[in-house]
């Protein structure tokens, strides 16, 4: 009988192995290269030339070019040292272009530098299962007059402005942008110099379950490092806004994100909602990035909207941000403000979206003014985190944002203060604030193998 129940299992597993098999036997590899008889001078020659699943092994050199995708492929070079896409006076170096080939999926573009896009130096919309990775994605969002506005009409002159694009009037997407983007990956990537880093955003559907992991985004001066910002619905772009579709569900594992957003303000990685209709960023996991000399702190969590502006309310829901190193991060800003140099800053602004089930646990601050501030209705959960940042451990900084819906907790016990008598005594950090729990505390710093034995009983 268990035979009998598990032998229809195997049929669809078979058709999946042949399937796939099917294809890499059908696949054929198109070689770029200028310099070579039987090759393509140019990407785009060979992608416009190659059936699904292709491969195209793109020669060293440089090429200047706007290279589109719309058939599932994999563009290869011979590394991000030798193998450029100069986009110079040209929108962006790579587009994936899942909008006008509905169910794009499985592309993969890696071993480039791409650089001098007047925009994104890759943008993908509208696609899933496509990998990034091993490039180097440098000096782009070169078109003039990038001042941030808070406007939902886009970057002037940007492709997809107002389209699949909103509210991009700060950072034009950076180096690289996943718009309505699923089941994705990006991988081994160093992005410096972009107006940001990655941003992941829904204006044209949900974008949920992608990874980024093992990049070093650094030095984007404008915006975030890392963002995940839930942005109006293509063709929403002026009240009334439509519900956002979401960004959910993501993983930002292993990263190192340093020195962004100090012109304009920018963190480590955000979260957040733009005031513009109802947005959804939820299930998302930050977890073992090093986060350093950021604008807007290490991780920012901002919601905008809510009750007390007669508005629905943000989801922000079930979020979590465990096991980071943060350090030497700058204050938030404006409705999200911070009393200083920060390492997480949870804040529903003045809109009062109550942020709920964010954890908050094993990550070590320090250098900072305030470790962890808190601005939100709803209870907060701060554990087993070391929070050595030397000043403040944990702020309420509702009555700072001047917020009028201030009616949240803050239960930060069993953290570890910098010294064994915990907040407030000598060589510790305190709190700052009504309504934070801080008792019982840590001893000592939690040692790695997570021994919970130290805590004050």
């Amino acid at each position: 009988m268990l035979v009998n129940r598990f032998r229809p299992l195997l049929i669809p597993c078979c058709v999946v192995l042949y399937m796939s098999l099917a294809q890499t036997l059908a696949a054929a590899t198109l070689c770029v290269n200028p310099h070579r008889s039987g090759c393509y001078a140019t990407i785009q020659a060979a992608v416009n030339h190659a059936s699904a699943y292709d491969v195209i092994s793109v020669a060293a050199g440089t090429y200047k070019e706007y290279v589109t995708v719309g058939i599932p492929v994999s563009i290869v070079g011979a590394g991000a040292e030798s193998t450029i896409v100069d986009a110079a006076n040209l929108p962006h170096g790579f587009f994936v272009d899942g909008f006008d080939h509905h169910g794009l999926a499985e592309v993969t573009i890696a071993g480039f530098t791409v650089e001098n896009a007047l925009f994104e130096g890759i943008l993908v919309v509208s696609a899933s299962q496509v990998t990034i990775r091993n490039n180097h994605i440098n000096d782009n969002d070169t078109s003039p007059g990038l001042i941030f506005t808070a406007a939902t009409t886009g970057c002037p002159d940007q492709p997809g402005s107002g389209t699949y694009e909103t509210d991009e009037t700060g950072d034009c997407g950076g180096a690289l942008h996943l718009v309505g983007t699923s089941h994705s990956i990006v991988s081994g990537t160093l992005m410096t110099g972009n107006a940001d880093g990655v941003l992941i955003s829904d204006e044209t559907a949900e974008s949920h379950d992608n990874l980024l992991i093992h990049n070093t985004v650094k030095d984007n001066p404008l915006e975030c490092g890392i963002v995940l910002a839930s942005h109006p619905p293509a063709g929403h772009a002026s009240p009334p806004y439509a519900p956002h579709y979401g960004v959910n569900n993501n993983t930002v594992a292993e990263n190192v994100s340093s020195g962004n957003g100090v012109k304009i303000g920018g963190s480590g990685v955000g979260l957040f909602s733009d005031g513009n209709g109802s947005g959804t960023v939820a299930g998302n996991l930050i977890v073992r990035n090093t986060l350093i000399g950021n604008g807007l702190g290490g991780v920012a969590l901002h919601t905008h909207v809510g009750p007390a502006f007669g508005l629905p309310l943000d989801n922000f829901y079930g979020n979590v941000i465990i096991g980071n190193f943060i350090a030497k991060n700058l204050p938030d800003q404006g409705d999200t403000a911070t009393p200083g140099n920060v390492g997480i800053n949870i804040n529903s602004g003045g809109g009062g979206t109550p942020v709920r089930g964010t954890v908050i646990s094993y990550n070590v601050i320090r250098d900072e003014d305030v470790d962890i501030a808190v601005n939100t209705p709803g209870e907060v959960d701060i554990h087993l985190n070391d929070l050595g940042g030397d000043k403040i451990g944990v702020a309420d900084v509702c009555a700072f944002d001047k917020a009028t819906v201030c009616t949240g907790s803050i239960d930060a016990t069993y953290n570890y203060w910098g010294c064994h008598d915990g907040p407030g005594a000598a060589g510790c950090t305190t709190v700052s604030g009504s309504d934070i729990s801080f008792a019982p505390w840590l001893r000592k710093p939690l040692p790695d193998d997570e021994d919970r034995s130290q805590h004050d009983d």
